[in-house]
């Protein structure tokens, strides 16, 4: 009798292609079947000016291979909480070794998404995400952008409310397609919706009418080796010419490999399409699944290490609380200067000094009353009475009346050192914002101090009201935070020049005392003010309780 062939082989190839499937996430090295594919890498300039260019944002726009999972851990932090975010990052890998892309995809969506508010999540795609976007940006995917006339955008992995904000606000596409996630009554239930709308705000219309009437050569596909651009694509066109007897003509569709993107670029921030000066949130880096497990590993004793500092400095002198902090890797780090008791030249007052800063956090007076080694005031505007309790130095709530302002501000200078942030409210990033004069007009000689913070995991700022006075904790909860003071020769603010007096030399005041900061700080100054800020990242003005301001 015939022996039967053994079956183990095929069998060990069956769990290879399994593990396959799993471990490399199904990725599968195949040239495309699109008879208008090209293997050239990047498009020339030429074949993409005054074209409309429908580009694979995972592909084209972002440097490393593709994982959504660090921006799904952002949105479960940032919109949610920590929980969720524990939740996700714990049944991740059962989800990575047990399901499709896909279904992988949609789980991930249902346990970020589910029960948050509608608006969160929108706050969250233009104020916190777009900073972790613009980070994994190529530089050879922008310049592709900037060639083209106009610009569509596909994003089949992200939901599109995760990547409108960055691409429309930061990069300037047109159109942004993507998946949507149903909400009911303005909150979110976390089932992705399968069908992408292939149509944003009548744009695509815009881009076929073109076409139709010979004002348009049609458009270029940007996709992934391996991708579904090319289906995508394909069954677009389709659809437009069974409803509407027209179609987008696809010119050339380029297709790029992650072996190709090994070379390129990250976008330096000088070349951003769009400054970042503001940005949300409270994580300092990217959540791979990795820095996620080290986060909330070290998150129990980072919370000690945030209380027994926060009651060191609320409770001790600073000659005692100064060292045990910086036993506890909390450092304040005093920068090659004038010295603080040298600023205490003759200004033509019998009061103290005023001390003016850029501000970084909620603790930059006390860092420099702690450098100082002496008493000194704080002016600030609507800080909650937490911070207020827990405060270790004298604070004094101004009015927003300009008249009733400098009067309580003159009062507090005449009984001693005061020190204020003209900016008004915090800046993370490497600019200074516009300064508000006020401060010109109550003395002849100001002292400014640079101060400039380093933080390895959590920002110590935010502008959610019902977490404002959470920031200096969350400043303390990092590692190693740390504080760079560096106290300048004082600047008059006298008229000079011929200026006359009244509120215009107060403002040409403020604005030197700006341009000082700013080139000790190697910061750019901008115009920009509290306003804008709270406007672009919480949808309001900025009357939220809990931010120091002058």
């Amino acid at each position: 009798m015939a022996k039967k062939p053994c079956e183990f082989p095929t069998a060990v190839l069956s769990f290879r292609r399994f593990l396959q499937r799993r471990f490399l996430g199904g990725r599968h090295h195949h040239r495309p079947t699109s008879t208008t594919a090209t293997g050239a890498a990047i498009p020339p300039a030429d074949k993409l000016h005054n074209q409309t260019v429908m580009i694979d944002l995972e592909s084209w726009l972002l440097r490393s291979p593709m994982s959504t999972f660090p921006y799904f851990m952002i949105v479960a932090i940032e919109a949610g909480s920590f929980l969720r975010g524990l939740i996700l990052l714990l049944i991740y890998p059962l989800l990575w070794l047990l399901l499709s892309h896909d279904m992988r995809l949609k789980a991930m969506v249902m346990v970020s998404f589910f029960g948050l508010p509608e608006k969160e999540v929108v706050r969250i795609g233009k104020a916190v995400l777009p900073k972790f976007f613009l980070e994994g940006m190529a530089m050879e995917g922008l310049e592709v952008v900037r060639n083209a006339k106009k610009v569509v955008v596909f994003s089949p992995l992200f939901p599109r409310v995760m990547v409108e904000g960055f691409l429309k606000e930061y990069i300037g596409v047109n159109a942004v397609i993507g998946r949507e996630v149903i909400a009911v009554a303005g909150r979110y239930v976390g089932l992705l919706v399968d069908h992408i709308d292939m149509d944003d705000g009548g744009f695509v219309d815009e881009v076929m009418e073109e076409t139709k009437r010979g004002k348009g050569d049609g458009a270029v596909g940007l996709a992934g080796v391996g991708s579904k651009m090319h289906h995508l694509f394909s069954r677009y066109c389709k659809c437009i010419c069974s409803t509407r007897n027209s179609a987008i003509l696809m010119q050339e569709t380029y297709v790029v490999c992650d072996a190709d993107k090994k070379e390129w670029q990250p976008v330096p921030r000088e070349k951003y399409p769009k400054p970042l000066i503001f940005h949300d949130g409270r994580l300092a880096f990217k959540l791979t699944p990795c820095a996620a497990v080290a986060m909330y590993t070290y998150l129990p004793w980072g919370i000690f290490l945030a209380v027994f500092r926060s009651l060191a400095f609320g409770l001790l002198p600073y000659r005692v609380s100064v060292p045990l902090a910086a036993f506890t890797g909390m450092r304040s780090r005093l920068i090659a200067g004038p010295s603080p008791d040298a600023t205490r030249r003759n200004s033509g007052t019998a009061g103290g000094r005023l001390y003016v800063c850029n501000h970084r956090t909620l603790l930059d007076p006390i860092t420099v009353a702690a450098v100082l080694n002496k008493p000194i005031t704080a002016v600030t505007y609507s800080v909650s009475p937490v911070s207020e309790l827990i405060a270790p130095i004298r604070t004094a709530r101004l009015t927003r009346d300009r008249d009733e302002d400098r009067r309580r501000m003159e009062a507090l200078l005449a009984r001693g050192d005061l020190v204020v942030c003209p900016e008004g409210t915090t800046c993370r990033e490497p600019y200074l914002l516009r300064f508000s004069p006020l401060f010109a007009e109550l003395t002849g000689e100001v002292t400014p101090v640079a101060l400039e913070t380093r933080i390895d995991m959590f920002y110590g700022t935010s502008t959610k009201p019902a977490a404002k006075w959470l920031d200096p904790f969350y400043f303390m909860l990092n590692s190693r935070p740390e504080y760079h003071v560096e106290f300048l020769q004082p600047v008059s603010t006298a008229p000079v020049d011929g200026e006359a007096g009244g509120h215009g030399h107060s403002i040409n005041a403020a604005n030197r005392v700006q341009r000082v900061l700013g080139e000790a700080l190697a910061f750019e100054l901008t115009e920009q003010t509290r306003k804008d800020k709270y406007e672009m990242l919480a949808g309001n003005k900025g009357n939220v309780k809990g931010e120091a301001k002058m």
